[in-house]
């Protein structure tokens, strides 16, 4: 007979290949069909609530593997959390409007000249919801789940209007103002821009030194005397109204081939390297606090230039005295205003020099930097002409360099309630830690919030305007246009005239002839999705405001954590979230930023075609996601390697369950033998390491706890001895159910573990466990954490037993790569131990054999009797050898017991047993 068929080899249909690219979709298909998400909301109803509130990315483009990375980190934290004792909702959200769409339609060939507002803006919405649906389905193909159907847009009305309500709650707080004050300004955009829309670029720019003459010294400079300054900005010497000095430093006369020049002191050696000068004689110096009030001469146009007092000056480069522009610049706005001095900007909206820079106008601000030094070198003034490359702020959308512009722009104060937010701020749970003194620091330094922008597509801002020019913000008036945009959408603003926008019967003393206009400036984007705690959180049904958790990249410490921060305390006085988690970005596997150029750039979507979104999700729980990540096709191998692994275990423990049934055959743990009892508390240990884990966001301890859990625990020890036991004893063997019973609470436990990292295999592979009631993985808990009263003396007996067998393995390793044996089965271990090993063997009541796989095992004597052949260790001495008797052609032990069994020569007496039982059974 073919002994092969009296086995029980392990049978399963769970396939060995993922073959994920083609399996998944047919795995989301039956989601579909069941409606999961709904499942899962159903079946944790009633729970405690906990809602990450999603963070929503811009309708624009393929997802890049940042929104894989963000997505999957959401979407593990929501399976965890709806297993773990939790109802949490998930409901996905778009920022919508914006510039980019604009430029997008631009690039497409529509001509926002040749309609009107409304026109354009409804193509930009169309625009968006085309782009929403490339997304969605993108990131459903990632397995992240949630309320697709119903996410949350910021152009949708009921939005629109909650966004209005809180304009008009930080307007009734007065923390809403207009004001003349420079801004950053985007040429290449036409528009202000907010610090969260400002990156910061190398550029290589002229840096001059330009002297001004002295026109009324007061007493204390001569009026030979120029006051030299340094600027890396050419194009606003036009625009110059004074000079600032510190009060507190001293300031020097140097005198230099017959001229007399002052600059700070600490400058002095500095500025005479840079400008050449020799033998600099110090005539005069003067603390900066008396310069106060002296007049220079501005070198081009022979106006007053003031000297001022500021604390903004230093000594860290330039001169000590510094050019002030009021129209360019924040601290020089702040100075001039102090001092009086009238806000001159000599820019326009495309950034061309205007009239009020005579001999300039008409020219790029960048291309007057040339004939602004010609000029002041033809006056001598130009003192010296270098280049410097140095960070310079650039618009984030249109890469391109801006400028600080004075210009009328809305504001929402920080000032006001700056206190209210650092307060907010430590009421929330910062991961990591760093992100409370990153935000803290942010809010400390933050100016105001310019919040207007002068682009069409965005949520308008809902103030009109008297005869008078008086803005008029009124609850009224903000009730009313919240209604309309709920009722209307906010297109309704640019359909409609003033006076049909506003109240019935709506009078005001500063139209006495009823005329009204309405304000053409929209609002930042920042503040769209800034008020998504209004517009989702407290406004939608199941949810709930503060958020748990707010989860985006590092780079939203100035961007949506922020802009709801400041929103969020404007309004409800704390911050809108109870906890903030960030992660880092995406870089190639040289840690370079991923771009076209450079060729590096890794598509989500191709990565899904090729491997499957399990191997994404893997990789993302493999990663310190909370600082910057790698991402190559060689990590993705070893990611896919990791994952073979896994999916391997799990079909070794499905092969051999195929006969068991855990109603009738499960072993209770106190009937377990000590080796099946000690796995459970390994398993034990896992599920408490995993599940703590997972409530601090530590995925990479996941990957790797199971990774060896897998590897280690069960592929190299208890998978590895059980096949001698499942194959070869008789079906119902109390060992082999024993084992089995092992087998099967692991396979359970860790498709339970894995199935928020790994939701297409743990659903897979739950299709296929036998016993289990539930339709999905997804409609169970997590496993708990069981007190095993004997779980310590056990760990310690028998990880005392597995460093010996790792040295026995060792041994067997050495043995076969010296010819002495082939597989293990053919070796016999002889081992020569000290008292504490010997009591440690005799304790155990397992086959030894089994436990080495081996055919032959024997403790011979103490260490001392060892003979000289053997493998010194501590606790022992090893010699293996070839095992005496024959291959038992049925189990591959080799015994000298085989032909004992006349009916069976070829079997030990073991296997002959098993086989007359099942032909009894026949």
């Amino acid at each position: 007979m073919d002994y092969k068929d009296t086995l029980l080899m392990p049978k399963t249909d769970f396939p060995m290949r993922g073959n994920l690219p083609k399996k998944e979709p047919e795995i989301q298909a039956r989601w579909e069909e069941m409606n999961i998400y709904e499942k899962v909301m159903k079946r944790t109803e009633g729970r405690p609530l906990f809602v990450l509130h999603d963070g929503p990315p811009y309708a624009n483009g393929d997802l890049h593997m940042g929104h894989a990375l963000n997505k999957t980190l959401k979407d593990i934290i929501n399976r965890y959390k709806s297993m773990s004792g939790y109802h949490a909702p998930y409901v996905p959200g778009w920022d919508t409007h914006g510039l980019p769409i604009e430029q997008e339609l631009t690039k497409k060939g529509v001509n926002r000249k040749a309609m009107s507002v409304a026109e354009f803006r409804k193509l930009c919405e169309e625009y968006a919801y085309e782009q929403i649906d490339r997304q969605r389905k993108a990131f459903k193909r990632l397995g992240v789940r949630g309320d697709w159907e119903h996410p949350y847009l910021t152009l949708r009305p009921a939005y629109e209007a909650e966004q209005i309500k809180v304009f008009g709650e930080m307007a009734k707080k007065g923390y809403i103002y207009k004001g003349l004050k420079p801004v950053y300004w985007s040429p290449s955009s036409e528009s202000a821009l907010a610090e969260a829309e400002i990156e910061y670029k190398d550029i290589k720019s002229p840096s001059i030194y330009v002297a001004f003459d002295v026109k009324d010294g007061k007493g204390v400079l001569d009026t030979d005397t120029k006051i030299v300054i340094w600027t890396t900005t050419p194009w606003t010497i036009p625009a110059n109204l004074g000079i600032a000095v510190n009060p507190d430093i001293n300031y020097v006369v140097a005198k230099v081939n017959g001229q007399k020049y002052l600059v700070a002191e600490a400058l002095l050696e500095e500025v005479s390297g840079v400008l050449e000068w020799e033998n600099a004689e110090v005539v005069q110096t003067v603390p900066g606090k008396n310069l106060e009030y002296i007049v220079a001469k501005h070198p081009l146009y022979g106006r007053d230039s003031l000297v001022m007092l500021g604390d903004h000056v230093t000594t860290d480069s330039g001169t000590g005295c510094v050019h002030t522009a009021p129209g360019h610049g924040e601290d020089d706005f702040i100075v001039g205003k102090k001092y009086g001095l009238d806000v001159l900007c000599p820019v326009d909206d495309k950034g061309m020099m205007t009239e009020e820079a005579p001999g300039f106008e008409g020219l790029f601000y960048d291309k007057a930097n040339k004939p602004i030094c010609e000029a002041l070198e033809k006056a001598g003034a130009l003192l010296k002409l270098k280049f410097l490359t140095h960070s310079y702020p650039h618009d984030w959308r249109t890469k391109k360099p801006v400028i600080f512009r004075a210009t009328s722009q809305w504001f929402a104060s920080i000032d006001m309630f700056r206190d209210d937010i650092l307060e907010a701020i430590k009421d929330v749970k910062w991961t990591p830690v760093w992100g409370e003194i990153r935000m803290h620091n942010m809010i400390r330094d933050r100016g105001d919030w310019c919040i207007s922008r002068q682009r069409a597509w965005g949520v308008p801002i809902p103030v009109f305007y008297a005869e008078n020019g008086e803005a008029i913000i009124t609850e009224e008036t903000i009730q009313h246009v919240s209604d309309l945009f709920r009722q209307y959408g906010s297109n309704v603003w640019f359909e409609r005239e003033a006076k049909d926008l506003l109240p019935e019967g709506f009078t005001h003393p500063g139209s006495p002839n009823g005329i009204f206009t309405k304000e053409t400036d929209i609002m930042d984007v920042w503040f769209d999705s800034g008020s998504s705690h209004q517009g989702v959180l407290a406004s939608q049904e199941g949810l709930k405001r503060p958020a748990d958790l707010y989860l985006e990249g590092s780079d939203q410490y100035r961007g949506w954590f922020n802009s709801s921060l400041i929103t969020g305390v404007a309004v409800t006085g704390r911050a809108p979230y109870d906890g903030v988690l960030s992660h880092g970005f995406v870089l190639d596997g040289e840690g370079r930023k991923m771009s076209k150029s450079l060729g590096n750039v890794i598509s989500p979507g191709k990565v899904v075609d090729q491997l499957g979104a399990d191997i994404i999700r893997l990789w993302v729980a493999s990663v310190d996601y909370q600082a910057d990540v790698r991402i190559s096709n060689d990590i993705l191998k070893q990611v896919s390697e990791v994952y073979r692994k896994i999916r391997n275990t799990f079909r070794f423990m499905l092969g051999n369950l195929n006969d068991f049934d855990p109603a009738k055959n499960k072993v209770a743990y106190e009937d377990l033998r000590e080796v099946d009892q000690f796995m459970l508390v390994k398993l034990n240990k896992l599920v408490k390491e995993v599940r703590d884990a997972y409530e601090h966001y530590e995925y990479a301890t996941i990957y790797h706890a199971v990774n060896n859990f897998c590897a280690v625990d069960l592929s190299s020890f208890y998978m590895d001895f059980a096949k001698d036991v499942l194959y070869i004893e008789l079906a119902d063997n109390p060992e082999r159910r024993a084992m089995q019973t092992v087998l099967y609470e692991c396979l359970i436990a860790l498709t339970k573990l894995l199935s928020p990292i790994l939701p297409h295999t743990a659903d897979e592979v739950w299709q296929y466990i036998p016993g289990v009631t539930e339709e999905s993985v997804q409609l169970t808990d997590m496993p708990e954490y069981v007190d095993y009263p004997n779980a310590a003396e056990l760990e310690e007996k028998w990880n005392a037993f597995m460093a010996l067998r790792d040295d026995v393995l060792k041994a067997l390793e050495e043995a076969r790569n010296a010819k002495v044996i082939g597989k293990s089965l053919t070796a016999k271990v002889t081992l020569y131990v000290n008292d504490e090993t010997k009591a440690l063997l005799d304790s155990i009541s397992e086959s030894k054999k089994q436990l080495f796989i081996i055919s032959g095992f024997e403790v011979a004597g103490s260490l001392d009797e060892a003979p000289e052949n053997a493998l010194k260790l501590e606790h022992a001495a090893i010699i293996v050898e070839k095992a005496e008797g024959e291959t038992c052609e049925r189990c591959w032990v080799v015994t000298p017991d085989v032909g004992h069994d006349h009916d069976h020569p070829t079997l030990c007496p073991r296997c002959a047993s098993v086989v007359k039982t099942l032909n009894a059974q026949v």
